[in-house]
């Protein structure tokens, strides 16, 4: 049985909007430290927090979950020694040389917060924003601030405001790099909105970056229509890549590297042991593995 104290941390995860992959021991072959029920989280930076299993699983449990968090993707990881890699039968496995002798099954379960929309105005296409963004699952945020502060992983702006405070609410949506931005007005009035922005001294690039008027042309004429025209071009423009913020570096973890003594894969991060020789980081599995190479380090080509 999942620790309850994992699934309170999860919680909270989700009601921070912070990206997780949960991490859940399905089948364990002897001889293996994990059961099933054990769990751990995946954090965008690396750092993982539960039990799946030794080092050597943690490990290759943290490769694997930083990989599908980036995806969004979610999937049945079967840690193997030996190579036994059995038939293809869309199971992620991995060749886990430090493993003890048995076999690992572990369900990677991404957890990514829904798409975050904002919404400035208050008229009734605003309202239908709202609505329909909801049945889609996404988190929508009714904004009547125009200087109220974006957050981190916004995904998409959309401006439906009839004509008050419109340039400096999109001028903030471009500067924040959201990169969906859309301004619900006719033809003509949306290029007097360009016209304005551009006098604010928003480069030529990112007014062209603005939805303007926003939505597909499928013939929308009510509220709830152009609401409907919004979301199917942001989904035409495919589903907006998470921003994991600025107090998670999943991005900065960069490739796995290798453990010169296992030759396992490993995610480079806070979590991670290491070393440095020669002026160089070396990434190690375990504490063994570590201690190995700084007993060593000729046998292992360094």
């Amino acid at each position: 049985m999942t620790d309850p104290r994992l699934l309170t941390r999860a919680g909270e995860l989700r009601s921070g909007r912070t990206p997780f992959v949960l991490a859940t021991v399905v089948r364990a072959e002897r001889p293996t430290s994990a059961r099933p029920g054990d769990a751990a989280l995946v954090l965008p930076d690396g750092t993982m927090e539960g039990f799946v299993g030794g080092a050597c699983a943690e490990s290759t449990t943290r490769v694997e979950g930083l990989r599908l968090l980036r995806s969004g993707e979610s999937g049945l990881l079967r840690i193997t020694p030996g190579g036994r890699t059995g038939p293809d039968d869309g199971v992620r496995t991995v060749d886990n040389p430090c493993l003890s002798g048995g076999t690992l099954e572990i369900f990677l379960e991404a957890v990514i917060p829904p798409v975050l929309v904002a919404v400035f105005g208050d008229g009734p296409v605003a309202r239908a924003l709202v609505r329909v963004g909801q049945a889609l699952e996404h988190d929508v945020r009714a904004v009547a601030d125009p200087a109220a502060p974006l957050d981190p992983d916004t995904a998409a702006v959309v401006v439906a405001a009839h004509g008050r405070h419109e340039p400096p609410v999109l001028a903030a949506a471009l500067r924040a790099g959201v990169p969906y931005v859309a301004l619900v007005a006719s033809p003509r009035r949306a290029a007097g909105v360009l016209a304005e922005l551009a006098e604010l001294g928003v480069p030529s690039q990112e007014c062209a970056r603005v939805h303007a008027p926003a939505g597909l042309d499928i013939g929308a004429r009510t509220p709830p229509a152009i609401a409907l025209s919004i979301y199917a071009q942001l989904v035409a423009e495919g589903p907006p890549v998470p921003r994991l913020g600025p107090a998670e570096d999943a991005p900065a973890l960069g490739p796995p590297a290798l453990d010169p003594v296992c030759g396992m894969a490993v995610a480079p991060g806070p979590a991670t042991m290491r070393v440095e020789h020669a002026g160089v980081v070396v990434w190690f599995c375990g504490s063994g593995c570590r201690q190995a190479f700084v007993d060593n380090p000729a046998r292992y080509g360094r």
